[in-house]
């Protein structure tokens, strides 16, 4: 029975032909496991995952091997894209057997949800310490049959272990002075010569944009407390621009490098890493770069129905073989097929692309405001089911079954909150604002029906402050919402939202700046009075233009009337601002008390 081809991951259609009998994650795998008393093989890994073509082709793909699985297990395939929260929670539990965490991930279970084992790639012979994935299967399959008790006993301690590992948090969010240190740190490790993070390490060291840390070093309020911190990234940003990293032809960054100078890269073009580097583009004043890396976003990675693709693979067929990054290291392209996208839309990845691309327009080329808008429309109408909650993804109009998380209600909500200051368009702020209160209750901040249900169940759920990736981590995510929906004067139950996940984050982050980038970015501008800036009037005046390149925790550009509409819908930032005698008229403000209006661009500077 073909359980995978309706799904709405291309990971998982992938795997749809496969001899091994995949369920897709949900109650019933562990439900067939229960019934027939064996244990459960969760596979975890996405679509543009090197070694998970790898372990496909040399294991999944094989008929024994298949047989193996089929006959003394219950195989589950997952999307990590597509269930953030399940692969969280296998990460986890996959820590206490191995320190080499990635992917494919590969975990066994009991029938309860219980991890007992787990580890990543495995060949289809052994090779050198590491053993085959048969001779795994063989040694799990004999615990399970006749050390039933040892395995009983692994899964119940692991989990009593997860539960109990949550950090108390905070019992006040960190001062600017805690947080400059905690940047000055970050700043401490830059690889002077070749720019990136990667101080003292070997050639051989891989190297990864992480642009979370790149954007918190930008903040405007280091200027004055860590002088050279947005230095870091203009020459990480000159670095990895120069380098093999980004795709001369087509624009784009790739994954990352497996060497420290950026050379050697892994030829995934991810969404989340290509929308952050906009960002820093723009902050850095590299509009070349930001408008290059966002038509890749528009010319590429967009699809028909307006959403914008998850990723695009690192493989490609050349001459009939598949071909670690062979498109891009062929002389001439055309004529040959690009390498597959996953045409996944992930909604809080798509809210960042939002944010990122109608930010690039309004200081470039105002496509990429367009863009923004299709895909905002698009993610609004397809990621939303019939109750009203979002779903985490949408493929060719289906919706997926996995919830939405944090990362997706905050994520899209700094998209559309972005893209109503750029267009003046009330409705996306309003529409962003409602997507946060859904989350916010008497309870907690949760997405609506809480996590994914079967964790839940299961009590797998992840526990402690996840980190901040090649993205902002679902809390960070929300948080840079809930504190831009605050900057513009919706409330203050929404600066208090953000200062409670910071607070839950603040040990954790201070103690390893550089995996928390953008929580600590959210905590910086807590702590510091944010500068806001509004222009009523001609959107395309000398004034907007200026203002649209001040270095300001929020910028709108609206005309008289859209100012009004803002104002109305409770947005008390724009209230009282109106053009001046006709012109365009600008407020500089410093947390909501703003300095006489001018017209003149010079005194934004």
């Amino acid at each position: 029975m073909n359980r995978l081809a309706n799904a709405s991951s291309p990971y998982l259609r992938a795997h749809a032909d496969n001899p091994v009998a995949w369920f897709p994650w949900g109650p019933e795998a562990f439900a067939v496991a229960a019934e027939r008393d064996v244990p459960v093989l969760v596979s975890i890994g996405y679509s543009t995952c090197h070694w998970c073509h790898v372990m496909a082709r040399e294991s999944f793909q094989d008929a024994e091997t298949a047989a193996l699985v089929n006959d003394g297990f219950v195989a589950v395939k997952v999307d990590r894209e597509e269930h953030p929260d399940v692969d969280a929670a296998y990460l986890d539990a996959a820590s206490a057997f191995t320190p080499h965490l990635g992917w494919p991930l590969t975990a066994f279970a009991t029938p309860e949800g219980r991890v007992f084992y787990a580890g990543t790639y495995f060949p289809p012979q052994p090779r050198g310490q590491l053993p085959s994935f048969r001779q795994v299967l063989a040694a799990v399959r004999e615990a399970w049959t006749d050390r039933r008790g040892e395995v009983d006993a692994t899964g119940a301690s692991l989990r009593e272990a997860l539960a109990s590992a949550a950090p108390a948090a905070a019992d006040a969010i960190p001062d600017a002075d805690a947080l400059a240190a905690a940047v000055a740190d970050v700043v401490s490790r830059e690889d002077r010569e070749l720019g990136g993070f990667a101080a003292g390490a070997s050639l051989e060291s891989p190297k990864f944009p992480n642009t979370p840390v790149l954007r918190l070093v930008q903040h405007p309020a280091l200027a004055a407390l860590v002088p050279d911190a947005a230095g870091v990234a203009s020459r990480a940003l000159s670095a990895m621009t120069a380098s093999e990293l980004r795709d001369p032809v087509e624009g784009g960054f790739f994954r990352y490098a497996t060497r420290r100078d950026w050379t050697v890269p892994h030829y995934e073009r991810m969404l989340t890493d290509n929308a952050g580097l906009i960002e820093v583009a723009l902050a850095a004043g590299d509009d070349a770069t930001a408008a290059e890396t966002a038509g890749f976003l528009v010319d590429v990675l967009q699809l028909p129905s307006g959403g914008i693709a998850a990723a695009q693979d690192s493989e490609s067929i050349i001459d009939g073989q598949r071909s670690e990054g062979g498109y891009y290291r062929t002389a001439e392209r055309a004529g040959l097929a690009p390498p597959a996208l996953d045409a996944k839309v992930v909604t809080g990845w798509n809210g960042h692309a939002i944010a990122a691309l109608a930010a690039a327009g309004s200081r470039t080329d105002p496509r990429f405001v367009e863009a923004a808008r299709w895909a905002a429309d698009t993610v609004l109408e397809n990621n939303v089911a019939d109750d009203g909650t979002l779903r985490r993804a949408s493929l060719d109009e289906i919706r997926s079954s996995a919830p939405a998380t944090l990362e997706d209600y905050g994520g899209l909500a700094r998209g559309l909150l972005t893209l109503g200051r750029v267009t003046g368009e009330v409705a996306y702020a309003e529409r962003a604002r409602a997507l946060v209160d859904a989350c916010l209750g008497d309870d907690g901040i949760r997405p609506p029906g809480g996590g994914d249900p079967v964790l839940a169940v299961q009590g797998m759920q992840p526990q402690g402050v996840p980190s901040d990736g090649a993205a902002p981590s679902g809390p960070s995510a929300f948080a840079a919402a809930t504190l831009d929906l605050w900057r513009m004067g919706a409330g203050e139950r929404y600066r208090e939202a953000a200062e409670t996940l910071v607070r839950a984050a603040a040990p954790a982050a201070l103690a390893a700046p550089l995996a928390y980038g953008a929580i600590l970015d959210v905590a910086l501008g807590l702590a510091t009075p944010p500068r806001q800036v509004v222009v009523v009037g001609e959107t395309d005046a000398a004034l907007a233009d200026a203002a649209r390149r001040v270095a300001a925790d929020v910028v709108a550009v609206v005309t008289p009337a859209q100012a009004q509409d803002f104002a109305r819908a409770g947005f008390e930032l724009f209230e009282g601002k109106v053009s001046r005698g006709g012109a365009a008229t600008a407020y500089d403000c410093r947390a909501f008390t703003c300095a006489l209006p001018t017209t003149d661009p010079a005194a934004l500077i």
